[in-house]
């Protein structure tokens, strides 16, 4: 066994994936839950063997400190990125430990990657953005462009997850941000950028068949790091992000909201009392949420991330679409175990570059996707579509037969 890992945030949805995941491979000596709930913290490493339990405020760089102190690697769950990203890495650098996040902010993942010079100067790796999207569709439209087509035109990436058991303010204040952001796309062969109630954005929206998930489900433009990092990596003419939260009314309510401006940060009177909009408008979404779920029947929590590649193969137009899918923890099992899989590779030697890298840059695709079974515990065998959660590989011919393929 290696040294400790702390988990950031490792009592959250993503981050209790990826200390379970931990816990439960040999590679780590332990696993730390570092949270700001102390108490869940506590309670969770009382029923997951091999875990304790530290405090930590992603706020303040002393506690992050303490908490990281005597580790040989930081996994970094504590979002919205946006807000807590650049002192957490900043302060792991000055520690010298490596690290890896999950970190889908593509504003603030251009600031980061400035850190490389620092983190090299430091002598450790520092992976992001190594979640399901970005993440695991970086390393899978990799795989596809280095070793099963000759040439690659797009990569087109689609995600889909709802019915988590809550939804706090900060995931909603985040799909606020994505919302008003301008949104990067690779198009025509360069980076250009759209916004999401403009034509621009709304053009490129669009219809997606999700493996487990249904078929025609509408899909939006989302600033996600892709669309700025597989160019630098990948030859390629066009990389889109695309995705929504299920069921479409829940998000077509919180599009309304937002477009109206009911996100604003400014107080307005309220018969002499300032209201912030934002704040009466998260709530408001949070209650009609479980309405909305209950009226609409929506069952247990799902998701899907699909990433499809296309381009040329002996000459002939060619295309792999890869689907991840969920029935049990959608939203934490798709990122957290991700997550969990750049530290092991980190930890067993496997990523040797020294700076700051997006997947893509210092992870080798065949490593990540043979770690896949291990750490899932699947069975070919058990590769269909009521059941399976990993990873589904379709191949697409220039007639437009599919079929279903293993890598």
């Amino acid at each position: 066994m290696g040294k400790k890992v702390v988990v950031l945030g490792g009592c959250g949805a993503v981050g209790s994936v990826a200390v379970k995941t931990l816990a439960g491979m040999d590679t780590f000596s332990k696993v730390i839950i570092a949270d700001i709930n102390i108490e869940r913290a506590r309670a969770l490493a009382q029923t997951t063997t091999g875990t304790e339990a530290v405090f930590v405020d992603a706020g303040n760089r002393q506690s992050i400190r303490d908490a990281v102190a005597g580790a040989g690697l930081v996994v970094n769950c504590i979002g919205p990125f946006y807000k807590t990203v650049k002192t957490i890495l900043k302060t792991v650098i000055e520690e010298k430990i490596d690290y890896v996040d999950v970190c889908d902010d593509v504003d603030v993942t251009k600031s980061i990657l400035e850190m490389d010079q620092d983190a090299k100067a430091a002598g450790i790796t520092a992976v992001i953005g190594i979640g399901s999207s970005p993440g695991a569709t970086n390393l899978l439209a990799k795989f596809a462009a280095d070793n099963l087509l000759d040439e690659t035109d797009a990569i087109d990436i689609f995600h889909a997850h709802g019915g988590e058991p809550k939804e706090g303010e900060g995931v909603i204040g985040h799909r606020f941000h994505c919302m008003r952001i301008d949104i990067p796309m690779f198009l025509d062969g360069r980076l250009q950028y759209v916004k999401f109630f403009e034509p621009d954005g709304k053009a490129l929206r669009t219809t997606f068949d999700f493996p487990m998930i249904g078929k025609n489900i509408q899909v939006y433009p989302y600033p996600h790091p892709e669309q700025i990092t597989l160019p630098k990596y990948i030859p390629v003419k066009r990389v889109t992000n695309r995705g929504t939260v299920l069921p479409d009314e829940y998000f077509a309510l919180t599009m309304d909201i937002c477009r109206l401006g009911l996100d604003s940060q400014d107080a307005v009177m309220v018969r002499g009392r300032p209201v912030i909009p934002a704040e009466f408008a998260v709530a408001y979404i949070i209650r009609e949420r479980e309405r909305i779920l209950r009226e609409t029947g929506f069952g247990k929590q799902r998701g899907c991330c699909s990433v499809v590649v296309s381009g040329k193969k002996e000459g002939k137009q060619k295309s792999y679409r890869f689907h991840m899918a969920s029935k049990s923890e959608a939203l934490g099992e798709g990122t957290g175990i991700p997550a969990a899989m750049g530290a092991i590779l980190l930890a067993e030697g496997k990523i040797t570059e020294k700076g700051v890298f997006p997947p893509e840059g210092c992870i080798n695709p065949t490593d990540f996707i043979s770690l896949i079974s291990a750490v899932m515990g699947l069975d070919k065998k058990a590769k269909d579509e009521t059941s399976f959660s990993g990873v589904i590989v379709e191949e697409v011919d220039d007639t437009g037969n599919v079929r279903r393929i293993d890598i």
